[in-house]
């Protein structure tokens, strides 16, 4: 219980860091922003990884890159956060800072649905849609393979 109670103390700071970030993003203070994000996002806090995905990739308070807005999404994506799994999987759909891979995006797509973003389901709908039939069978068998550590419980 006492590590429990320490952990929860150390992460205190980055969630803080985090809603701080959240504000200042609101108010168009970007560079701010960024500043109060990379110590957690550096720190490997998925939350903070996604923020600094967008901001790259809307360049918002830095220059705008999708390669590197695709490297922070798929840094908070292999710790399972839903939003930047989607972000992912559209990035792999439509070959914006990687190439165009269909069998990804389903996989993220369908990641992200189970992770609990609504709308990954509407977007794994549209891009199976362009898919082989052996296509959609390699992304089930991708699915299996990350779904069980990544959402062991679900």
């Amino acid at each position: 219980m006492r590590a429990f109670i320490f952990a929860l103390l150390l992460a205190s700071p980055a969630v803080a860091d985090i809603e701080k970030a959240r504000d200042l993003m609101e108010t168009n203070k970007f560079v701010e922003a960024r500043e109060a994000l990379w110590p957690a996002a550096r720190s490997g806090n998925a939350d903070a990884e996604e923020l600094i995905g967008v901001m790259y990739a809307l360049g918002l308070g830095v220059e705008k890159d999708p390669v590197r807005a695709f490297e922070w999404y798929l840094r908070a994506s292999m710790k399972g956060h839903p939003g930047a799994q989607s972000g992912i999987g559209w990035y792999y759909e439509v070959g914006i800072g990687t190439q165009i891979d269909l069998v990804r995006a389903y996989m993220w797509y369908a990641l992200s649905a189970i992770g609990g973003d609504p709308d990954a389901a509407i977007s794994q709908e549209e891009v199976v849609k362009k898919m082989t039939k052996d296509q959609i069978e390699h992304a089930h068998e991708l699915i299996a393979d990350y779904k069980v550590w990544m959402y062991p419980f679900r």
